[in-house]
């Protein structure tokens, strides 16, 4: 096993920190001005739909030209573009301004950079991982967003003492810029690039190319398997986390006897969620899964999830932040078997399409859930929303990933 820790891979993960810092506390803060000037459930989801919508289109048709042109030069490039406009973001809130239209348009533009960038840091970053050290490298990889998420307690103290989400913004802006700055020095030269002497990249080989790589998808039964589940398992986490704030804003009577506010509780509640992915992320790292043994592992984490995500609202306070706990550790051991796992398997000059088809696929999943999560929320108690949303991904359990384990071990059942 060579050295993990190459200069580029510090580069990158240095970049992605400092970036995920600033996307913590603006994700968290757009979230409450929503819901602060509207007041609605519904307009809070359609916020979440408007921001994942571009997931669906922006990853498919980006994914052809991650395996043509630089990976590199867009991730920096998005964070430039990111940077500036959460300045613009900054200033608005700073001088008051607030208007629902335009910052749903926003928050579109957003989505759109979001998609991309995601597929290219998800197609560059195994090339940066040296040989044998991928489970390690999705390890630290699923560490850096708890870390970042230390920041939102923060957030909420400052929204709170401030009244105004703008210093916040301004936070975000100068960390993405910051990012950006880094991720301008990686140095690995990307072997997948059309350098002038192949075939040129027209129309018909871009669409040659998005077919093939639908086709690719198609024909590999362990890829579509688990394509499938986790869409399905997206929808119902993108329909469970729609409700989640709301059901502590509407429900403060519940938690009467702590002297805090609900928005600070809910946060310090998701923080032992957060904390728990870090404990999960350092497992990762010192301890490997036997290899024979990862598909029944990752079934088995798939099926606590569900279980504790369906009835956690209904237990008392001690036993719903150990049921978060849970959650985040076994979500990383879901998140690292997959991931360390597929994006090995996968051919570097496939990967882009790959990653583009499987974030759109997640994605509308994810958007479809949170609509639909909105539009019940207006008539039904959100821990019944939880608990249906919670059974389609048990049937998904049951019905998809199970009968295909024989496919999908030849995928999970390898030494990364």
């Amino acid at each position: 096993m060579t050295n993990l820790w190459t200069r580029d891979f510090k580069i990158i993960t240095i970049g992605t920190i400092i970036s995920m810092l600033g996307n913590a506390v603006a994700g968290f803060a757009i979230g409450l001005l929503v819901l602060d000037y509207t007041g609605s459930t519904l307009l809070y989801a359609l916020f979440m739909v408007v921001y994942n919508l571009p997931k669906i289109v922006a990853p498919l048709f980006a994914g052809p030209y991650m395996d043509r042109f630089s990976r590199k030069k867009v991730i920096y490039t998005m964070d430039f573009i990111s940077s500036a406009l959460y300045t613009f973001i900054f200033f608005l809130l700073y001088n008051h301004w607030w208007n629902f239209p335009f910052f749903l348009g926003l928050v579109l533009i957003i989505g759109t950079i979001d998609g991309v960038y995601a597929v290219a840091y998800e197609s560059l970053y195994p090339n940066l991982v040296s040989k044998g050290n991928f489970s390690k490298a999705y390890s630290i990889s699923s560490m850096i967003y708890p870390l970042a998420a230390f920041m939102v307690p923060v957030a909420s103290f400052i929204y709170n003492s401030t009244g105004s989400a703008a210093p916040l913004f301004a936070f975000n802006a100068v960390t993405f810029l910051l990012a950006a700055i880094f991720e301008t020095q990686i140095g690995y030269v990307e072997t997948h690039l059309d350098n002038g002497t192949g075939e040129k990249f027209t129309r018909d080989r871009y669409i040659a190319d998005f077919k093939e790589g639908l086709q690719y998808m198609a024909k590999e039964k362990g890829l579509l398997i688990i394509t499938t589940y986790f869409c399905i398992t997206t929808f119902a986490s993108g329909g469970a986390q729609t409700v989640m704030l709301p059901f502590f804003k509407n429900n403060p009577e519940l938690f009467a006897f702590v002297p805090l506010d609900v928005v600070t509780l809910y946060t310090i509640i998701s923080f032992f969620g957060v904390f728990g992915r870090l404990m999960g992320g350092l497992i990762h790292y010192k301890f490997r899964y036997p290899v024979g043994k990862k598909f029944i592992i990752a079934l088995t984490v798939y099926t606590t999830i569900t279980l504790l995500e369906a009835f956690q609202l209904y237990f008392p306070l001690p036993l719903m932040v150990l049921s978060f706990f849970i959650i985040g550790i076994m979500g990383v051991t879901s998140f690292n078997i997959r991931i360390s796992a597929t994006q090995s398997y996968v051919p570097d000059e496939k990967r882009g399409r790959f990653n583009g088809s499987f974030q759109m696929i997640c994605a509308a999943g994810g958007i479809v859930g949170q609509l639909l999560s909105g539009v019940l929320g207006e008539v039904m108690p959100e821990r019944q929303i939880i608990m249906i949303f919670m059974a389609l991904n048990l049937l998904a359990i049951i019905f998809i990933m199970y009968p295909g384990r024989e496919h999908v071990k030849r995928i999970y059942n390898r030494r990364v």
